[in-house]
């Protein structure tokens, strides 16, 4: 008796110093960081805060984006998600624990009387049926020999971190969608105001120019020309409208209302964000990115799934006792002990062959793993990538600005000195009209560009991360 007990301890020793070597440390992935982004120098320092409620000062868009956050269907659903998986890491964290069930059962069986159990049942019981009366308390316990309960734990862990990352990543994108489509709307506010300022002024050129056919300075053809100018402005009308509609009906889906009317500022000059923002950003900024998070819990869960596809080749020992009341009498089913009834199972299950499922799995696992691996690496270089794409497009649309600004400032006095020479019959209609297109043009391409300025800055905040403070 003494040997088999040392024998038993020293399996339990085995197994459980296997256990030790099997379920190794998750260890998170790693990868080089560059010192800078392509477009900056000297990006040193701590990590940075990104409030939005900071970054976004318009209080109309502040009050866009807080409605989006509570009542995007996306979100919600992202949000029920998480809680999906919170309960699992709950019963994840419960694995160690032991089953209890509780089995009540009667039967009646009636039984051929030419059989032997039926003819000794009618000899015994004086019936024709037996009566069976089963009350059982069973438990059932698996011993964590492997660690295969903490690895466990390990995956749901790492999956419910993924997933709040993710839901994260899913805010600031709504975030980011929000503010991209309410500067839409002020850049299309600004071309509804040029194409008016072009119609007044593309009117009074044919008000003019009728004046002067009527006087015989000008042919029919100059007022054809000048009616031609009128339409082009005009044509900019229903064509913006429509895109305001279009552009109203998105934002208010993402805000999680039926398509309506969103109200917003008059003026497309005034700034409406923090241009402080992206003096110095360092790199390791990027780390606090939710989709960089995402990616990186992504590894650790597949390092968890390997373990578990690996603890599934080795062998399992699980104890199964119960106990309860059995008899073939009603009267007499609680009479203890004379009823008691106990069992005891020990089951020791190794596999042997199951067609190469079990190593299949586990060098699909492995493939997982190493592929969840290049997935983080992918997406911090895009992220790098996103980053440095957006101060790109800020510098350079800074820059562009200015030049438009200068040859702006040239076409609205080129349209001014040529409404005065023709006053004076000293220029032509097409002179004035080809100025007054090229002034209405370059309105419109500056508008562009001011809305390319304003989206870099929200790529610039979503690639960095975001903040939902």
């Amino acid at each position: 008796m003494i040997r088999v007990q040392n024998l038993i301890l020293l399996a339990f020793g085995i197994m459980f110093f296997s256990s030790c070597l099997l379920r190794k440390p998750q260890v998170k992935p790693s990868i080089q960081m560059p010192k800078s982004y392509r477009e900056s120098s000297s990006l040193t320092g701590d990590s940075l805060s990104l409030p939005w409620k900071s970054f976004f000062s318009d209080e109309k868009l502040q009050h866009l984006i807080s409605m989006s956050l509570k009542r995007n269907n996306d979100l919600a659903v992202a949000q029920l998600t998480i809680k999906q998986l919170e309960a699992g890491l709950k019963e994840a964290k419960q694995a160690l624990l032991p089953t209890l069930d509780l089995n009540v059962t009667g039967a009646r069986n009636w039984m051929s009387k030419n059989s032997l159990n039926g003819s000794l049942s009618e000899q015994f019981t004086k019936t024709s049926y037996i009566d069976d009366y089963n009350a059982q308390l069973r438990v059932s316990w698996e011993a964590d020999i492997w660690g295969k309960a903490a690895m466990q734990q390990d995956g749901a862990y790492a999956d419910l971190m993924a997933n709040k990352e993710s839901a994260r990543a899913l805010q600031t994108r709504i975030i980011a969608q929000v503010a991209q489509a309410y500067y839409n709307l002020l850049s299309l506010d600004e071309q509804l105001r040029i194409a008016d300022r072009n119609k007044v002024l593309s009117d009074s050129t044919l008000k003019m120019t009728i004046l002067q056919y009527k006087a015989g300075q000008v042919n029919s053809l100059a007022i054809q020309q000048a009616k031609a100018q009128l339409k082009t402005a005009e044509l900019l009308v229903p064509l913006v409208k429509q895109n305001v509609a279009i552009q109203e009906n998105a934002l208010s889906i993402l805000c999680g209302e039926f398509p309506s009317p969103i109200y917003r500022k008059p003026d497309f000059s005034v700034t409406v964000f923090n241009e402080g923002f992206g003096s110095s950003l360092p790199v390791r900024l990027l780390s606090r990115r939710p989709d960089v998070k995402a990616a990186e819990w992504a590894v650790m869960n597949a390092q968890a799934k390997l373990g578990l596809s690996k603890v599934a080749m080795y062998p399992s020992f699980s104890l199964t006792p119960s106990i309860g009341a059995n008899s073939f009498k009603l009267n007499s089913w609680f009479n203890l002990p004379g009823s008691l009834a106990k069992n005891l199972a020990v089951n020791l299950t190794q596999p042997i062959f199951q067609k190469r499922s079990l190593k299949t799995a586990y060098e699909r696992a492995s493939l997982e793993q190493e592929k969840a691996v290049l997935q983080f690496k992918q997406r911090v270089l895009a992220a790098v990538g996103e980053v440095s794409d957006a101060l790109e497009k800020q510098k350079r649309t800074a820059e562009r600005l200015i030049l438009i600004d200068e040859k702006l400032v040239a076409l609205q006095k080129a349209a001014k000195d040529a409404s005065l020479l023709y006053q004076n019959g000293m220029a032509t209609y097409l002179e004035i009209i080809t100025a007054q297109n090229n002034l209405l043009q370059t309105e419109l391409e500056r508008t562009n560009i001011r809305l390319e300025k304003l989206q870099s800055a929200v790529d610039l905040y979503r690639s960095l991360g975001g903040g939902l403070q």
